[in-house]
């Protein structure tokens, strides 16, 4: 049965084959290089699109792409931005961290783009974020991410750990078992996560039995099976950040060993319905996800993009979160490039986004000073047609808490960039 819980509760527990370019409208762009604005960009306005369209991380991130395309093209069937159309830049950042950064180097210096939309995993993003930082550029990053930053060039739609980690682990306190196996790939978002989720249980009064990681990509999770039961031989609780392909074979080597959803219940923060859909629905039946946005959601909004996006790429396509998210902070540029009167002077189109809110196919959003939105959470459980059963959700959307308040060396710390006074990170007023 859905549980609601409200917004202030949560806000206490976290306070296919593509080129290399596609273009909507070929135009030659004069934009210049690197700081506050570019050039008049003629008659289109030109943006990146940076997303892995090979290597282990195109499992996930192919689909992000196609929902910034769809968005694009609605945009140029309705007048585009501006009266211009939108020409997309397409690169390839092949689930590589320095081709990222060279990637977007290439968007910003030579393709001349006015915004990036782009990234999926934060070892991505961070080899971007000095990139768009020294020169005072904009990139839009789709996926829900560990927090623990607030950057002034980036504008984050995905999930901050109050919108989607922190409520899943009470959640599962709550509901599923107070020990809890942390299992995760080797990088920045599933390590500084657990970090999260450990101080989070300690202050809730649950139980870490184990943590483990896998490189990005590894497929030999057998010992991480092993460990688990170990750790957990009456059963308990598995959170998983593992990302790419190894969830493959985690979730084929978990039920082959028995590990049911009855006794070992899996959360995932990396696994949405595309990821079902191939992983395959049967070795996934019975588990969670914690999202902001499922293809369930039952709102005339959602079910009107749901049969946009199928009509446009298949009709037995799915949607998902970072989808979702990619789709609407296109949405979430185009306001604020109208409300700013351009799109080349970066900073007048920064101010212009805060405040911005769009009715999403997850419900509404708005973008707050921090560069993070407001979000809806949801708890999904996997059922037998692959597609998400909501089994809990919050009333409305939770405000972003990009700097933790479970983590010491962070709580009672925020961000704002509409006061200078502020900015990245300052000391909270505390009453």
């Amino acid at each position: 049965m859905k549980k609601n819980f409200s917004r202030r509760k949560f806000l206490v527990y976290g306070s296919a084959a593509f080129g290399s370019t596609f273009l909507l409208k070929g135009c030659a762009n004069t934009a210049t290089n690197n700081t506050n604005s570019t050039a008049p960009s003629g008659d289109t306005i030109k943006v990146g699109i940076l997303h892995s369209l090979s290597g282990t991380m195109a499992i996930s991130e192919t689909t992000v792409v196609e929902a910034e395309k769809l968005a694009i093209k609605e945009i140029n069937a309705n007048g585009g931005v501006l009266g211009k159309q939108i020409e997309a830049v397409v690169e390839d950042g092949a689930s590589d961290w320095p081709t990222f950064a060279e990637k977007a180097q290439k968007l910003i210096d030579q393709d001349k783009v006015v915004t990036v939309f782009g990234c999926w995993t934060s070892a991505s993003r961070k080899a971007v974020k000095d990139i768009f930082e020294s020169r005072n550029h904009m990139l839009w990053y789709p996926v829900q991410y560990e927090g623990q930053e607030c950057s002034k060039n980036i504008f984050y739609t995905g999930a901050a750990p109050n919108q989607q980690i922190e409520p899943a682990v009470q959640w599962l306190f709550d509901n599923k078992g107070k020990e809890f196996f942390l299992v995760g790939s080797d990088y920045v978002f599933p390590r500084t996560a657990n970090n999260i989720i450990k101080e989070q249980l300690i202050a809730i009064g649950g139980t870490t039995v184990g943590e483990d990681y896998l490189p990005l990509g590894n497929t030999e999770v057998t010992p991480i099976i092993t460990k688990i039961k170990q750790a957990l031989p009456d059963g308990g609780v598995i959170f998983n950040s593992l990302n790419g392909d190894s969830n493959v074979a985690f979730f084929k080597q978990l039920q082959g060993a028995g590990m049911t959803p009855e006794k070992y219940p899996v959360m995932s923060v990396s696994i949405a319905e595309e990821e079902v859909r191939q992983i395959g629905k049967d070795f996934l039946l019975g588990h969670y996800a914690a999202w902001n946005y499922f293809q369930t959601v039952d709102t005339p909004t959602n079910k009107k993009w749901v049969e946009a996006f199928r009509a446009e790429y298949g009709p037995d396509r799915v949607t998902n979160d970072p989808m979702e998210a990619a789709y609407l902070m296109v949405y979430l540029w185009k306001q604020a490039v109208e409300k700013a009167g351009t799109a080349d002077d970066l900073d007048k189109v920064r101010l212009a986004a805060v405040g911005q809110s769009f009715d999403a196919p997850e419900g509404k959003v708005t973008m707050f000073p921090n560069h993070h939105i407001s979000k809806t959470v949801r708890m999904g459980q996997v059922r037998d047609d692959g597609l998400f059963n909501i089994v809990w959700a919050t009333e409305g959307p939770v405000d972003p808490i990009p700097w933790n308040q479970f983590v010491p060396a962070t709580k009672g710390f925020g961000c704002d960039w509409t006061d200078p006074k502020k900015g990245e990170k300052y000391k909270l007023e505390t009453t």
